[in-house]
């Protein structure tokens, strides 16, 4: 017999009311995923209603516990939650799921809607930034927290389905949380048994438990996704032990309470008229009422916003308290929660001499180091490489044995590595970085791109930049990866020529607010003289003139270590009367950003133009013209030592002077 409202406790009333509001979500938009959020709610409604710690009124409180819905197409089930717990989410935001300029996209995407802590959709990557999340939790409550002054002390949740657990980055992040000993990450698994495609038995038959029990997890089982009591104690049971992360599987189904539940048909499309109503009939609700909200059930989840404002009340009492016996701490932990630096950082940045050549992987490690003590919510790491890279704090204690130390080992997980970078940085409170080798980029890219879209303040530093790194050879010489990572919207790119441009570059990257990425050479460079160029000026405009010469001739534009041999080329053309200018230009993203004038001044019209960098040549034509010209690599390199192989390739002094005296012959 179908129970009526009457029938139902406020518990299920109030679950239910979540799962028909996200059907209605979703089939008003004709667009969308109803069979998580049907199987899913009573998780949701534990969490947000009674267990996590958070306030709908302020979804920025420093202490509040993190959630992340990794299964993000499963995003009509959060953008409920928001609205019934009190969050800057309206019903007519539900009412417009999925279409143009509505704080409710198809995905979870952070800065867009109240209380969405990360941008997730792309599977796995949700999970992998939880670990991000939770790993700064643990380095900032070893950094801030002092006996019965615990400011730093917070959870990490995290509902995830098959299909994170199906993708590369999701293993890797595991491994690392159960290496880590990530105690406050709690994962629920929504076990349903179900993919887009079909049955999981397709696809996915490992034992997932014992995969997890082998990275040093905790994994309990939970039997009945409707089963409140059984749910509550297993996040009870995870939160209890404090030395490793928890699994929570979750045995669901998929759609339920709908005519196509538990199978494939539930999992990414609107239910359809008929079939809403018999939803709607099975819960005992209005059939023909769409985003009906029981009053009862909204006073319920409202109750979440009173026990939130009391917990963050609670909290800045606490902190009040810790503020008067430890004002400097306290005034540094308000500072990095806003994103703000330390007065006067700047001044420990290093200026390099002009006596001996620096590979830029060398100043930037070194320049971290000098700025550590004035920025010290810098905190990362490499996969696997902090050697090569030199992105190590010295002398610094290692994360994993200290979690008041800066250095983090992130192991050869690339991917992983630069999502909980970004995890990091949209907890707040750090300036995370990971490193690794330039070319290894493609294996992250997902993850830098997520960065640019949630503009997340995350810094990636990539080594070994070019084709001059020699002997590895082609599998670990990047060609195409600048221009790849040019092309990401809202990303801010660094080659720079030498060691003070590196310096420039970081206090740049330091003080923007989006994400940044690093390409530094391994081998020696020489090094700008600043008493005669104000290299600082020149990088915050993304692209200078280095070497000017009155009523230029040609123009040499180039990047990274490419500049100095097009110095040189400058210098062979004026002694043949060619009067040149050699623009070095670090960033594109910067130099887009200038003004129409300085760029036209910079790259007039008219005087022929010719770019130098060792990469895919696609994307220069927008700064040399089609009647310009470019030296660069659209094939692959060679293995042999650096120098053979930039010269075999046309990278000296002399290829690059004439190819410029056959710009002026055109």
């Amino acid at each position: 017999m179908t129970p009526s409202l009457t029938d139902l406790s406020l518990d299920q009333l109030s679950i239910d009311t979540l799962r028909l509001l996200a059907v209605d979500t979703v089939q008003k938009a004709n667009s969308g995923h109803p069979g998580a959020p049907l199987g899913c709610s009573p998780i949701a409604y534990l969490l947000f209603h009674k267990l996590m710690k958070h306030n709908p009124a302020n979804s920025k409180w420093a202490d509040r516990d993190r959630f992340v819905l990794s299964n993000g197409h499963a995003s009509a089930l959060l953008y409920g939650v928001l609205y019934l717990c009190g969050y800057k989410v309206s019903l007519d935001d539900l009412m417009s799921f999925r279409q143009l300029h509505s704080i409710t996209p198809g995905h979870p995407e952070a800065g867009e809607t109240d209380g969405v802590e990360v941008t997730t959709g792309p599977l796995g990557q949700g999970f992998a930034m939880a670990v991000g999340l939770a790993m700064a939790e643990k380095h900032l409550g070893a950094v801030y927290n002092k006996p019965g002054f615990d400011v730093v002390d917070h959870h990490t949740y995290v509902l995830c389905g098959d299909g994170d657990l199906m993708e590369g980055v999701s293993h890797e992040a595991a491994s690392l949380a159960g290496t880590l000993g990530l105690g406050k990450l709690i994962v629920l698994y929504d076990d349903n048994l179900i993919s887009l495609d079909g049955p999981t038995e397709l696809s996915f038959t490992e034992d997932v438990q014992k995969r997890f029990e082998a990275y040093h997890w905790q994994v309990l089982r939970v039997a009945d996704g409707n089963d409140l009591e059984a749910i509550e104690k297993a996040i009870d049971e995870a939160k209890a032990e404090t030395t490793k992360p928890t699994l929570i599987c979750v045995r669901t189904v998929i759609g339920y309470g709908s005519p196509k539940a538990g199978t494939n048909k539930v999992h990414g499309e609107a239910l359809g008229a008929a079939d809403t109503a018999a939803t709607k009939k099975f819960f005992g609700f209005p059939e023909d009422n769409s985003f009906y909200v029981p009053d009862d059930a909204l006073a319920n989840w409202r109750k979440a916003g009173e026990k939130g404002a009391a917990d963050e009340a609670a909290w800045k009492k606490l902190f009040e308290s810790y503020r008067a016996q430890f004002p400097d701490l306290a005034a540094e932990f308000e500072r990095t929660q806003k994103g703000e630096r330390k007065a006067g950082w700047e001044a420990a940045i290093p200026t390099y001499p002009v006596d001996k050549p620096v590979a830029t992987r060398n100043a930037g490690g070194a320049i971290m180091n000098a700025i550590a003590g004035q920025v010290p919510e810098l905190f990362g790491g490499a996969a696997d490489l902090t050697a090569s890279t030199k992105t190590i704090f010295k002398p610094g204690a290692n994360f994993h044995v200290d979690p008041a130390g800066r250095n983090v080992f992130f192991g050869v997980r690339e991917f992983a590595m630069c999502a909980a970078v970004n995890g990091m940085a949209k907890h707040g409170g750090l300036i995370p970085f990971g490193s690794t080798f330039f070319t290894f980029s493609d294996y992250a890219k997902p993850a830098i791109r997520l960065a640019a879209l949630m503009q997340s303040h995350s810094l990636f530093v990539f080594t070994h930049d070019s084709i001059a790194l020699g002997e590895d050879g082609p599998t670990h010489q990047p060609i195409e990866q600048l221009m790849m990572l040019r092309a990401v919207p809202h990303l801010t790119d660094f080659r720079p020529a030498d060691a003070n441009e590196t310096a420039a570059a970081w206090r740049l990257a330091i003080n923007r607010t989006g994400p940044s990425f690093f390409a530094l050479t391994r081998q020696d460079v020489p090094v700008i003289d600043t008493t005669k160029t104000d290299v600082y000026a020149g990088v915050s405009k993304g692209a200078y003139a280095l070497v000017e010469s009155a009523n230029p001739r040609v123009i040499l534009i180039a990047t990274g270590s490419e500049v100095w041999p097009a110095v040189d080329a400058s210098k062979k053309l004026e002694a043949e009367g060619i009067a040149t200018r050699v623009v070095s230009m670090p960033s594109w993203r910067i130099f887009d950003e200038q003004s129409a004038e300085y760029k036209a001044s910079l790259l007039p019209v008219g005087v022929p133009k010719l770019a130098v960098e060792a990469g895919a040549t696609l994307g220069w034509w927008k700064y040399v013209g089609t009647d310009g010209d470019v030296i660069g690599l659209d094939r692959f390199g060679a293995s042999a030592p650096g120098p053979k192989v930039l010269a075999e390739f046309g990278f000296t002094a002399d290829n690059i002077a004439a190819r410029a005296k056959t710009l002026l012959k055109k």
